[in-house]
């Protein structure tokens, strides 16, 4: 025996089970000429606010913490949004936030509402947290299946549900009329994620005074400051004073920070370019509905949901094998052979289609 050694430690069995159940969530690393897969803005920011932001980069005093719950950036925020400084929450990426609620609501059987399919971290932090995870499955029409949902919720009243509008994969907003039955129907916390808002022009935020169960979630991900990690939690004060017990002193750090008031003074330079890939995502929607076999969805948000007349895999191998990558989905189900691309560029978007075309005829 290596008396060098120390005692011998079975690290699986002090992991909780629902841990060692899961695969870490996967993110293609594979390098292409053209990515089409996170549904990112192609676009990078201005040279003039590059600029700007190297320049406030650099009075950055690095050795020094961030502000804590970055509360200049809460109030300016609320402000935006017609809301009191008390509303608002700034986390690290709106995966911060989901993390933070699935946390401050872990009670003991305490069970989560999602639609399926929708995005990945709701069902990861839920589980994660300690939370049982209840997923209904979407109807045909890829909407809120409201009547399933309702059996759940009386025979299992959920202490929170996500519900991402626009979507994602889907793409398309849920009718505005069953995320409101749920919000009366609800007894937990239900939350609106808006994280493509940019893209919909479709908000919750109104209701805000009409429901107290309701939190809205926000981000400056896809409309360019992906890098920065920005999320934005609104809620009614009481919930939010709970949620900053949670949340870690110094989540968003001091560049993110920077970033996050470079958008606030030039918003509209952002939304600008969002304007822009609506205008390319209309275009590439025709392109992909006038191609023999495909069939683009309806959708809210920055990229296209849609399936194929031939296996999923297959087109997705053919992608990847001309440097394109995109998002592949097929699982049985409803979203079998259903893949999603994000709008590029046009310049982006031609060559996908040209791309694509060519996966079919192989």
């Amino acid at each position: 025996m290596d008396e060098r050694r120390g005692k011998s430690v079975d690290i699986r069995t002090l992991i909780r089970e629902e841990v060692l159940a899961q695969t870490a969530y996967a993110v293609e690393a594979a390098r292409c000429r053209i990515k089409l897969d996170a549904n990112e803005n192609p676009l990078a920011i201005p040279a003039e606010l590059r600029e700007r932001f190297g320049a406030l980069s650099a009075s950055v005093p690095l050795n020094r913490y961030p502000e804590a719950g970055s509360m200049e950036l809460t109030a300016r925020f609320a402000e935006s949004f017609g809301v009191g400084k008390d509303q608002v929450m700034i986390g690290n990426g709106s995966d911060e936030l989901i993390q933070i609620l699935c946390t401050a609501l872990a009670r003991p059987g305490a069970e989560v509402m999602i639609p399926s399919p929708t995005f990945a971290m709701y069902r990861i932090s839920s589980i994660n947290a300690g939370l049982r995870v209840a997923a209904v499955p979407l109807d045909e029409a890829f909407d809120l299946d409201l009547k399933a949902m309702r059996e759940r919720m009386e025979n299992h009243p959920p202490a929170l549900t996500f519900l991402a509008y626009p979507n994602n994969p889907t793409g398309n907003c849920f009718t505005a009329e069953r995320i409101e039955a749920i919000l009366n129907e609800s007894p937990g916390i239900v939350v609106v994620d808006e994280a493509y808002f940019h893209f919909s022009g479709k908000t919750f935020l109104s209701l805000l005074d009409r429901y107290e169960n309701l939190v809205i979630l926000r981000s400056l991900s896809k409309v360019g400051l992906a890098a920065m990690r920005i999320g934005l939690l609104i809620g009614s004060p009481i919930l939010v004073r709970e949620l900053h017990k949670v949340r870690l002193p110094y989540n968003l750090n001091a560049l993110s920070q920077a970033a996050a008031g470079l958008y606030l003074d030039d918003e509209e330079a952002f939304l600008i370019q969002a304007r822009e890939i609506i205008g390319w995502r209309s275009e590439l929607f025709s392109a992909m509905e006038a191609i023999p076999g495909v069939h683009p969805r309806p959708t809210d948000a920055n990229f296209i949901f849609f399936s194929c007349d031939f296996t999923a895999d297959r087109i997705y191998g053919n992608l990847m094998a001309r440097g394109i990558l995109i998002k592949n989905f097929n699982a049985p189900g409803i979203i079998q052979d259903f893949m999603r691309v994000t709008v590029g560029t046009r310049e982006e978007n031609e060559n996908f289609l040209e791309a694509l075309r060519e996966s079919l005829a192989e």
